[in-house]
């Protein structure tokens, strides 16, 4: 078993709650979510959130809008429909339990 392709998996299978909680806040932009990942150590590579922000807005969990940007072109900013604060919500509970079941198995002695 290799160790880094095993983390990474397990990295990516927290990604979308880790990107929704980011949005959850306030409108973000991509770059935004991008540092915020990189700060806790959840994405190396860029890439990996702009397909992640596409198929969540054609799920009609994000939504966003242009604004113009001081320094450049316009710029995408998300936030989380109706729908994405459910299934954030949703997402919560799930990593909860999990997290807490893998907890309990780890600890046994």
């Amino acid at each position: 078993m290799k160790l880094e392709k095993t983390t990474a998996q397990m990295r990516r299978g927290v990604l979308e709650l880790c990107v929704l909680s980011v949005i959850s806040d306030k409108e973000v932009y991509t770059s935004d979510i991008i540092d915020a990942m990189k700060e806790a150590e959840l994405i190396v590579v860029e890439g990996t959130v702009y397909p992640l922000l596409t198929r969540l807005k054609n799920d009609n969990i994000l939504k966003y809008k242009w604004e113009e940007s001081t320094s450049g072109p316009p710029r995408k900013y998300y936030s989380l429909t109706e729908k994405g604060n459910e299934i954030l919500k949703q997402l919560k509970e799930s990593w909860n339990e999990l997290n807490k079941s893998v907890t309990k198995l780890l600890n046994k002695k």
